[in-house]
């Protein structure tokens, strides 16, 4: 009969954005009594990183443990955010079960069903909890029907349909076997004795030889490269010789130097470890993700872990603007390079090539949010460089060029459905789905190519005045569409002087589009100040003073009020790029250019390339 360690669980946690998982974690973390009660714990204490606070998002796996009445329960927090799917499917495999966190308003969204198609592939055992039952517009009967429709669509085999469901309320810290918001009782006791009863025990085969597989990566200037996995057999310990099954198929061999247990939010030293304990290991500079630790006389890899390919690419560039050097601490093409390659350490779908030029990078990723945290990150430890427009990266398979297609969820109020149909058929998507929930919103789902959606969530906003919810997560590599997909409509105004932006310059051209620079920015030529109205690029005077007479005007200046400018975010910038330009990043300031600033340059280079599309 097979041993089980009954003193352990593993288990991951899985959700949609802001579906409350990670509040979820915060209540178990203080209700198991994992902190000392004098402790100070931060609101959303799983979240560790500053963009992962201000935004919402878990963007990094994070894993923490608990002891309830005996048991250690090992809880993995996972991104719900697609770009960050080769995460959550790696961190499957260290685990036996997942705790689908649900909106009882929301109910099943794009990526709950990204993250628990997976988990049901993998055979995990599943409990819902049906968060948020304390809301006024609560449904909760509905989406437990909602979730077994996904769990058949998906399908999910007879055990697994059988899933428990607890009804929690992650703010309030309560939690019930019963729908109605009243049966609340005051703690999460149910959730956690469900997590004990359904969720299987590991296997305990500490006896038979090692294996220690490497889901995640983490760094740290003193021990450097840090695997952190699941021991799937046999015992390690602090000191043991070992090898390290490559995934090319080579042998290194190494002494495990430190070993790290998880407990509450810390990583703590321990001596040994066993099958179906999840642990940090250091003292391997060279260990990959999907790499195997064996005994060096019983070398036995596991299957490797697929990592998910990079969909998205964009050039990362030395800032050589004219403002070059001012706000940032690090701005050289070494420096820019290191921290590049430094990034490549932990973040294993990230993919970093040289180009011709020394000072220019192609940086592949998983999309657009994947890459425009690591450039947030950059800004932010006071680098400067500059980006290029995202492309999509085109793939041959079986001699055909194929794209990224993603499958779109997009729930917007009735009298939108028209105008987001057409703006999705102009990008080439087509309509799989449409469902009227009967409370004036409708929910449509679109296959779209990947460029498509590009730049669309701005756009997206304006359509739906804000009131449409949209999700996207990679579906398939499907054959290329003919034809222009997406991208951006309108010219964009391009400043023809360096100097200070102006009220008087602005009211000069604030008619001609929208403008995103208020007065006293700095400006320099070739600059990109505002969008046009039209198709066509214009060059603007927006440094323009008013010239000084001693004429006293009726209508004082003072009465003179511009309309206020759109203040592009760093999201929004790189969206909005066009093919031409590039989005200068410094630790104070986002700006947009012309890759050739000087007016008479530019023009003559399109010309030329006019005419030789003409050829």
């Amino acid at each position: 009969m097979t041993n089980l360690r009954q003193d352990l669980r593993n288990i991951a946690i899985i959700a949609h954005v802001d579906h409350g998982k990670t509040t979820l974690v915060d209540q178990l973390l203080k209700q198991s009594g994992t902190f000392r009660s004098n402790e100070h714990v931060d609101e959303r204490a799983m979240d560790s990183g500053d963009i992962e606070r201000e935004r919402g998002i878990t963007i990094l796996a994070k894993n923490t443990a608990v002891d309830y009445n005996g048991t250690r329960i090992n809880i993995l927090d996972t991104p719900g955010h697609a770009d960050f799917g080769g995460e959550v499917e790696r961190i499957l495999k260290m685990v036996d079960g997942v705790v689908l966190v649900v909106d009882a308003y929301e109910g099943c969204m794009p990526q709950t069903r990204f993250v628990l198609k997976k988990a049901l592939e993998q055979k995990l055992t599943p409990i819902v909890v049906v968060n948020k039952v304390d809301k006024d517009s609560a449904r909760p009967l509905e989406v437990v029907d909602e979730v077994l429709e996904l769990f058949i669509e998906l399908d999910a085999d007879a055990d697994q349909l059988d899933f428990p469901v607890v009804y929690a309320s992650g703010v309030n810290g309560t939690a019930s076997l019963d729908p109605d918001p009243a049966s609340q009782e005051e703690n999460m006791q149910c959730l956690f004795e469900k997590i004990i009863e359904a969720i299987p025990a590991p296997i305990d085969n500490s006896d038979e030889p090692l294996q220690f597989q490497v889901a995640l990566l983490d760094y740290n200037d003193y021990v450097g490269r840090i695997g952190i996995g699941r021991v799937f057999r046999g015992t390690i310990e602090v000191g043991q010789q070992i090898s390290l099954m490559k995934l090319d198929g080579s042998i290194k061999n190494y002494r495990v130097t430190k070993l790290f247990g998880f407990f509450g939010l810390k990583r703590v030293e321990v001596q040994s470890a066993k099958a179906g304990d999840l642990i940090a290991v250091s003292g391997m500079e060279e260990i990959n993700v999907g790499e195997t630790v064996c005994p060096t006389d019983h070398p036995e890899a596991l299957v490797p872990l697929r990592i998910d390919e990079p969909t998205l690419q964009m050039t990362f560039l030395v800032n050589n603007s004219p403002f070059a050097g001012r706000e940032g601490k690090w701005v050289t093409s070494r420096k820019v390079e290191e921290r590049l390659r430094s990034q490549l350490q932990t973040d294993v779908s990230l993919r970093v090539d040289d180009t011709e030029s020394p000072d220019a990078w192609i940086v592949s990723g998983r999309g657009e949010l994947h890459l425009s945290i690591l450039i947030e990150n950059m800004r932010r430890e006071g680098f400067e460089l500059q980006v290029s427009k995202p492309k999509v990266i085109i793939r041959e398979i079986d001699g055909k060029k194929c794209e990224p297609i993603e499958r779109v969820q997009i729930d917007v109020p009735e009298d939108s459905v028209g105008s987001i149909i057409e703006s999705m058929g102009l990008r080439k998507g087509e309509m799989i789905d449409m469902v009227n929930n009967g409370n004036g919103q409708v929910r449509l789902i679109f296959m779209v190519p990947a460029r498509g959606l590009i730049g669309y969530s701005t756009e997206f906003m304006s359509l739906t005045k804000g009131f449409g919810i949209i999700n996207h997560t990679f579906d398939s590599y499907q054959p290329v569409v003919s034809g222009r997909v997406g991208g951006r409509h309108q010219g964009v105004l391009v400043s023809m002087e360096t100097g200070k932006a102006t009220t008087y310059g602005m009211m000069q051209i604030e008619d001609r589009g929208t403008l995103f620079v208020e007065p006293g920015t700095e400006i320099y030529e070739g600059m990109v100040v505002g969008e046009n109205t039209r198709d066509n690029d214009i060059t603007v005077n927006i440094t323009k003073m008013k010239q000084k007479t001693n004429i006293r005007s009726a209508n004082k200046d003072q009465t003179n009020v511009i309309k206020r400018p759109r203040i592009l975010t760093l999201e929004e910038a790189i969206e909005f790029l066009g093919d031409d330009e590039y989005l200068e990043v410094t630790p104070q300031s986002i700006r947009l250019r012309k890759q050739i600033l000087e007016k008479n340059e530019r023009e003559r280079v399109t010309k030329k390339l006019k005419n030789a599309e003409l050829e």
